[in-house]
């Protein structure tokens, strides 16, 4: 019999903790996925934030380390330096990267450290209980903004890839989507290339992944896509920020 398809040897098999419908678990199969595409399981360390996925350390065979919420880039940083033959990737959210972490993020990609930054965006703070983010739509519900997201009251949301696309530092960037299978595929091409990137020692690399968050957003799983087509799309475009020209 033939064989069409194996399990990513880099991603664990073992029971996740997401809610049903939660695309954090293709957001992991896609970065195990690249790891085993590139051979560099047994050279790879990965950074766990704070978060939904702070416990992703279990989820995936290469070595991986646990970031105060926010410090995943500053992490990497001090681990890529010291081991400049390694592949070092941060997988964050949208409130522990482009909030307690901006800071972390901003002078990781103005540096040009040579490390992967993984991004998932669902617009939302998901394991503390649904509160606002920097990425929260405007005039969308959470428990901060119970009559939704107010510019006058709580300002803009971030668009990361854009606001980091500006600095001279970072080699590639890339906005991608979960929200159906077109768009999947288009986000492993986009996750192995920033990988790709960084193995050829050419500098930062982020890749924003838009996921979903049913619980706290209040929809079903098949809502939940839907809004990242109809409503987060046209607020955070797909595309290539920066290094649409790049060779690797």
């Amino acid at each position: 019999m033939a064989v069409v398809f194996r399990p990513p040897h880099a991603l664990c098999d073992v029971p996740m903790h997401y809610c049903p419908g939660c695309t954090h678990g293709i957001a992991h199969r896609l970065v195990a996925e690249a790891i085993d595409e590139l051979g560099i399981e047994g050279s790879t360390v990965g950074v766990s934030p704070v978060g939904c996925a702070y416990n992703n350390y279990l989820y995936f065979n290469c070595d991986m380390v646990q970031a105060a919420h926010g410090r995943a880039p500053a992490v990497a940083t001090g681990i890529k330096r010291s081991l400049p033959d390694h592949a070092v990737f941060t997988y964050q959210g949208d409130g522990d990267l482009a909030a307690i972490g901006t800071a972390e993020i901003v002078h990781a990609a103005a540096r040009g450290e040579n490390i992967t930054v993984i991004f998932i965006n669902n617009t939302i703070y998901g394991m503390t209980s649904g509160q606002m983010a920097p990425t929260t739509l405007l005039g969308q519900v959470t428990t901060t903004t119970p009559l939704g997201r107010d510019p006058k009251v709580n300002g803009y949301p971030i668009r990361v890839c854009e606001m980091l696309a500006t600095l001279q530092g970072p080699v590639y960037i890339e906005r991608v989507s979960l929200h159906d299978i077109k768009h999947i595929r288009k986000a492993k091409e986009a996750v192995k290339k920033a990988f790709k990137v960084q193995l050829a020692g050419k500098g930062f690399s982020l890749v924003e992944i838009l996921s979903t968050c049913p619980t706290n957003w209040g929809l079903t799983p098949i809502e939940a896509l839907k809004r990242i087509e109809n409503e987060m799309i046209p607020h955070y475009p797909l595309g290539v920020f920066a290094g649409a020209d790049l060779e690797v």
